[in-house]
């Protein structure tokens, strides 16, 4: 089973992720926590402690910020769910790390291979994993057009990556104020 878990900021997505993550840990599976976030200012290590205090420690964590798919690939068994938090930090890795935020930010077409490598081996693999996969992605479509043309295709990627996955994914899940509201299964 493969899950996805929306939210916007704040919006409870993580810990329910969380939630549901512990349910299949109470019927046996070990758990993986996948992070893809890197600590690169104060406040970024903050927030990443404050996820770790929040949840179990005797879960294994690796922490993955670009190659996201083989590390899926490397640890998806079938007496295991995976728990990736969060696809937006992923590909904002992605898109800034290298030539693609260059390209974003003078409206050049995104040719940057390893954003187009990994996203589509991400894709790829999904459907063919063993075991539980729960993945957290911000919804960050349901507000204004942003003001300016890098965040306007930040956001462009980041609807079009949630579309990708949600279509992969037999349970979609809406997380709004803490609060689930399913969208598929």
């Amino acid at each position: 089973m493969r899950e996805l878990i929306l939210g916007g900021a704040r919006s409870g997505k993580s810990r329910l992720a969380e939630s549901r993550v512990a349910e299949y840990e109470q019927a046996g599976l070990q758990i993986v926590y996948i992070a893809t976030a890197e600590a690169l200012d104060e406040e970024m290590v903050a927030r990443l402690q404050h996820h770790r205090a929040n949840r179990p420690a005797h879960w294994f964590t690796l922490e993955e910020p670009v190659h996201l798919a083989q590390a899926l690939k490397e640890y998806a068994a079938p007496d295991r769910c995976l728990l990736v938090d969060c696809l937006t930090l992923w590909l904002s890795a992605l898109l800034f790390k290298g030539e693609g935020g260059a390209q974003l930010e003078t409206g050049l077409p995104l040719t940057c291979p390893k954003f187009w490598e990994e996203r589509q081996a991400l894709i790829d693999v999904l459907p063919q994993l063993p075991g539980e996969i729960v993945l957290v992605s911000n919804e960050i479509g349901s507000g204004v057009v942003p003001e300016n043309r890098l965040a306007r295709r930040f956001a462009d990627e980041q609807g079009r990556l949630n579309q990708d996955v949600a279509a992969l994914c037999e349970r979609v899940t809406l997380s709004i104020a803490g609060l689930p509201l399913s969208l598929r299964g």
